[in-house]
């Protein structure tokens, strides 16, 4: 008799049980993983937002910046002034393609600027105050928690994903991040 090569289909279909098997307990640690990522690269971007208006604010002496966009670099050819700081770059300036005015994305991430009252770049009227409210994009897929910073340069982390209302600008307690939910600073 001559010996056959090769596997059964028995085998292989014991293979692939036990494939199968991994990918199903290494799945949902890489979204778990992919997520955490997201987040840390959020409060990452909150922070980098809040010490960018901050130095607009002491560079310019006109209060913080009217929008994210201000903190972005200048447009091709245009000298540096106070509506382009070139202290962020522009995906966190919002100047890459983004859903609203004011918004931008980063690593799953919406942020939403929001300045308080005032005139932006005027020392007369300076705006005094600003919020940053970072949600995901899919929440429980990009991201579960929700950030927020403001000018006290504090970021506040919301693990339980608070549905931001209408923006204030003046603070993150104005924006829903003292009602319910299990409030970090970070």
């Amino acid at each position: 008799m001559r010996k056959q090569k090769g596997f059964s289909l028995i085998e292989l279909l014991i293979v692939v049980a036990i494939i199968l098997i991994i990918a199903a307990i290494a799945v949902p640690n890489l979204l778990r993983s992919r997520m955490a990522a997201n987040e840390s690269s959020a409060a990452g971007a909150e922070r980098t937002i809040g010490t960018a208006n901050v130095s607009y604010s002491t560079a310019y002496n006109a209060g913080y910046a009217g929008a994210l966009s201000d903190l972005g670099p200048p447009a091709p050819g245009d000298p540096a002034a106070t509506s382009s700081a070139d202290l962020l770059d522009s995906v966190l300036s919002g100047l890459a393609p983004v859903p609203a005015v004011g918004d931008a994305i980063k690593s799953g991430y919406v942020f939403t600027y929001t300045p308080g009252l005032g005139t932006a770049g005027d020392p007369a009227d300076p705006i005094g105050s600003f919020t940053v409210v970072g949600t995901p994009v899919t929440p429980l897929s990009t991201g579960q928690s929700t950030f927020c910073i403001d000018q006290t340069n504090v970021v506040i982390r919301d693990t339980d994903g608070v549905i931001v209302g209408a923006a204030t600008g003046d603070n993150c307690a104005g924006e829903g991040f003292v009602i319910g939910g299990t409030i970090n600073p970070i």
